[in-house]
């Protein structure tokens, strides 16, 4: 493909709640826009968008797809993102590889969780917003309603920009308020009018001087009107709402108009880079705007890696800045060898053709190269900037994960962290408290996709719930002493040593050396310190670790002969695990601090549910129409809190979750969880 100038780019990212038919509208554009030459459906599983096969198993897009057109003379660079919130990270790779979020809302189902959850996103993110109101040729279909929800929810910024023309089966057609109105339906006369100036003044308030005139009844020109809708809709203050059929192509026209004539051109972005600087508190880094240029130092962003069957690595970069033409020598800020770019990707869907260098506002795919991760920065500079992280979300959910063939142990570990390579939301790990192998996600649906993707490649797994890293502690003193003694022939093994253990609350591990008088040689107090250490990594109670405890070691004996390393080791495991047991030994568990959003008509329900499951609300606060509700709760409690807040709300609510501290465990529920731990060593020693 041939170069196209920066200013005839336009990047959008299509994004929405799961079922606003996102990808039914991706298809219908690229067909109008004369990209492809018939449209695919879901049913038929044969859109451009959805070729993975899980998506076309499941129906839905699980990851986000690059698409193409051209139209009046401008290339729409178009990201169908999936819409459930398990692959919302799809939504957020997009945003941060585009210049304007376009949210389609259902025009049946008006405002729905990912609406608001988007929105926030796109907000964070600095992009403009456009709303398109989708199934408007459905019974249900409100256009007023689902205005009027969208205002009350995001503010008066929101203005229609469009009006449909008939409702329901009648959809025949939209009016394009920024457009010649002079062929609307009679019967839309009064509305065209009122909304036309609803139009107008939510424009020209976004300057001033044009707003002046406008309240003295001065006539404001249609270019200064245009230009006002512009600025408005590049910094927000005005969101206007668009409504299609993507069935019936009705209104497919108008809106590849407002994306060609009004979404920002690359040259328009004004993303920010930063640079490490140790002395520049507290964020320990400078920041600066990067000012798109067409020609210049390269800078594009990684936003989505993944491995493909066919082509290996693929890595999905958007260019923001500069150019590099073939042959040109970059490098990626994971690593510091540069590489040169014979050619890069041009992408329709799962196609790829061969796109000569890489220029600004392009997006673009590059094949087979392990340099090049999510969210690493692609510079032809020197100069040490990147762009910040891409805050994807945090993966809540969690599984451990082991293989039925022992054979196969290292080759699931190794499997899962391939599939974690192109999914930043899909966390692999070897608890080192637990030793299981345990992976992360977003919600059982990420997790069932990504354990179905390896059950695919012949390996038998099995999933369980994760061990909580319960760890012990001790709220009292206790002196031993004790005596290691060995004699079976040949060399024996002696060591005798005094320890008095107390609590060391949020202190960690000490160990001090008390030994007077050379009662214990100089050169085995380490091993006595070393004993305790690996029986409290151990644990008294097995696989629960001790921390937070102070050990004064204050007398003991050695032998001249038998005396040595081991005895002392041994003798300051036993000591220890002796005064423990005497000590008022406490079970510690993980605390999390919880923060989940939802509507109000839920925050009983929810308040309530954490408050059975031992949890301590700490707060509670309004986010625009929605409720948040903060709280700590045991890690215990919460290990299925995904499935559990879908059923709660029914799906309308999410949440974050993140590690506050450790306490103390309940004396009823701790007794079954050592009791279970001594089990587990019984029979360990017996098998």
């Amino acid at each position: 493909m041939a170069r196209v100038a920066a200013e005839n780019i336009r990047n959008v990212a299509l994004v929405g709640h799961n079922g606003t038919g996102k990808t039914t509208l991706t298809e219908a554009l690229l067909c109008f826009a004369g990209a492809i030459k018939k449209k695919g459906t879901i049913a038929e599983k044969s859109t451009v968008s959805d070729f993975d096969a899980d998506e076309k198993d499941r129906g839905h897009s699980i990851e986000t797809s690059v698409t193409h057109l051209e139209f009046a003379g401008k290339c729409v660079n178009l990201l169908d993102c999936p819409g459930l919130p398990d692959f919302s990270a799809g939504a957020v790779q997009a945003l941060a590889a585009t210049d304007m979020a376009l949210i389609a809302v259902s025009g049946p189902a008006g405002v729905e969780v990912m609406t608001r959850k988007l929105w926030g996103t796109a907000t964070l993110m600095e992009k403009p917003k456009v709303f398109v109101v989708t199934k408007m040729d459905h019974d249900r279909a409100d256009f007023g309603k689902v205005v009027t929800q969208l205002k009350e929810v995001f503010g008066s910024a929101v203005v229609p920009l469009f009006l449909p023309i008939g409702t329901g089966q009648d959809f025949n057609g939209v009016v394009n308020l920024m457009g010649d109105i002079s062929g609307a339906p009679a019967d839309l006369a009064d509305a065209v009018k009122a909304q036309r100036a609803n139009l107008i003044e939510t424009a020209v308030s976004v300057d001033e001087k044009v707003m002046e005139r406008y309240l003295s009844d001065e006539v404001i020109s249609p270019e200064e009107i245009s230009a006002c809708f512009t600025k408005g809709l590049l910094n927000g203050s005005v969101v206007p709402v668009l409504c299609v059929c993507a069935e019936k192509d009705l209104g497919l026209k108008e809106l590849l108009e407002v994306i060609a004539d009004k979404a920002p051109s690359p040259l328009q972005a004004r993303p920010k880079l930063r640079k490490k600087a140790p002395d520049k508190q507290p964020l320990g880094y400078e920041e600066k705007v990067l000012e798109p240029v067409a020609d210049g130092p390269l800078y594009g962003l990684v936003f989505k890696s993944k491995r493909d069957p066919f082509v290996g690595k693929l890595a999905y970069i958007r260019i923001f800045s500069g150019s590099l033409p073939p042959g040109g020598v970059a490098r990626s800020s994971s690593v510091t060898r540069a590489d040169k770019f014979s050619k890069a990707l041009e992408v329709q869907g799962k196609d790829t053709k061969d796109k000569e260098g890489m220029y600004c506002g392009d997006i673009v795919a590059i094949a087979k190269n392990e340099n090049l991760s999510f969210g690493d920065t692609l510079s032809s500079e020197e100069a040490g900037w990147t762009f910040p992280p891409i805050p994807v979300p945090i993966p809540m959910q969690a599984l451990a994960v082991e293989s039925k063939n022992r054979n196969d142990e290292a080759k699931v570990a190794q499997r899962l962290r391939t599939l974690a390579e192109g999914d930043p939301t899909f966390i692999v790990e070897v608890d080192t408290q637990t030793h299981e192998l345990v992976i992360r996600g977003l919600g059982q649906t990420h997790l069932d996709i990504m354990l179905n993707r390896l059950r695919k490649q012949q390996l038998e797994i099995a999933t369980k719930p994760p061990k909580i890293p319960y760890r012990s502690t001790i709220s009292g003193t206790a002196e031993v002493l004790y005596t290691h003694k060995k004699q079976s022939g040949g060399a024996g093994q002696y060591g005798r040593l005094q320890i008095l253990i107390e609590p060391n609350l949020g202190q960690g591990f000490e160990f001090l050396d008390e030994i007077v008088g050379g009662v214990i040689p100089r050169q085995f107090i380490p091993s006595c310190e070393k004993g305790v250490v690996n029986k409290m990594a151990e644990g008294v109670w097995p696989g629960i670790p001790v921390v937070d405890v102070k050990v004064h070691l204050n007398d003991g004996k050695h032998h001249e002969v038998d005396s040595k390393d081991i005895a002392f080791q041994i003798a300051g495991r036993e000591a220890f695990k002796e005064a423990f047991d005497k000590a008022r030994p406490q079970l510690l568990e993980p605390i999390m601090n919880l923060e989940v959003i939802v509507p109000g008509k839920f925050m009983g329900d929810v308040t309530g549910h954490l408050s059975g499951h031992r949890g301590r609300i700490q707060g509670m606060d309004q986010l625009g129409d929605m409720q948040v509700v903060k709280a700590q709760v045991p890690a215990a409690e919460v290990l299925n809190y995904s499935a559990e807040l879908k059923a709660i709300t029914g799906g309308e609510g999410f949440y974050t979750l993140e590690f506050s501290h450790y306490d103390v465990v309940p004396s009823s529920i701790a007794g079954p969880i050592i009791a279970a731990a001594r089990t587990r060593q019984v029979k360990e020693a017996e098998g």
